[in-house]
């Protein structure tokens, strides 16, 4: 039993940083996958990792306990990071959403139990099936592994780069908006032409109700841009995964301080 619970101590690290980080891990995360099946994956994965791992065995002290609350949050944060920078697909949904009308008709998401614009959430479930057939799912637990090259279990504290992290943090933030920009520019810029066309009609012929005809319009051009574009969004999404892989290493490598 003496044998026992030192390396039962360190198997317990490993789960609580790989079930914190499913519960902010996009995909792995969500309401529709049950909480059992969450805990058993994590629970598995985590005994697998403990024999990969060459890991010194812990004595559970008071150090012990802050090793805990350092597992739980090095496990959000990579989790929070990754599910921030996917969001950009989501508010770019919401920009085209607004220019068609569609703001005020949001779904709930069956995922995240949030609500969610139209096409914000049809444009999330494409590019989580992507996630899926470009196996990054592979990727992004992987990016779970190798966080112990950045950040040993055995390490008490926390660097966050000195104040790094949290520029780095925004900057990422920033780059997310400007990605969901771009996804969204085509749609948006055509809406923004069919509006200034309405404009003119509107003006040119008072007696047209404009109101009437201008809303089936703009969502008819909407989705013909759509389907239009819709190769080059996927292209920007694959640029999106990429950029989600490398923030959460840059995070763990300034989490780990090296």
């Amino acid at each position: 039993m003496d044998e026992l619970l030192p390396k039962l101590s360190v198997f317990l690290l490993i789960v609580v940083r790989v079930s914190a980080f499913f519960v902010t891990m996009p995909l792995f995360s969500y309401r529709t996958i049950p909480a059992m099946h969450r805990i058993g994956f994590s629970v598995v994965l985590s005994w697998m990792m403990y024999y990969t791992l060459d890991v010194p065995s812990l004595e559970i002290n008071g150090e012990y306990f802050i090793l805990i609350i350092k597992e739980a949050l090095v496990g959000l944060l990579i989790g929070l990071v990754a599910y921030m920078i996917l969001s950009a697909i989501q508010i770019a949904g919401g920009f085209i959403d607004f220019q068609m009308g569609f703001a005020i008709a949001n779904v709930i998401d069956p995922q995240t139990g949030v609500q969610s614009p139209l096409v914000g959430q049809y444009l999330y479930m494409f590019s989580l099936l992507l996630l899926l057939a470009i196996n990054g799912h592979h990727l992004i637990l992987d990016g779970i592994f190798y966080s112990y090259q950045f950040i040993p279990i055995d390490q008490t504290g926390l660097s966050f780069g000195n104040g790094q992290l949290a520029e780095y943090v925004s900057r990422a933030f920033n780059s997310m908006f400007m990605i969901a920009f771009q996804m969204a520019m085509p749609v948006v810029a055509c809406l923004f032409l069919v509006d200034v066309a309405l404009g003119i009609v509107a003006r040119t012929v008072p007696q047209l109700n404009i109101f009437v005809v201008g809303f089936p319009i703009k969502i008819a051009v909407a989705f013909i841009v759509l389907m239009i574009v819709f190769g080059v969004i996927f292209t920007v999404v694959q640029e999106l995964f990429e950029m989600m892989l490398h923030t959460m290493r840059d995070v763990m490598t300034l989490l780990g301080g090296s």
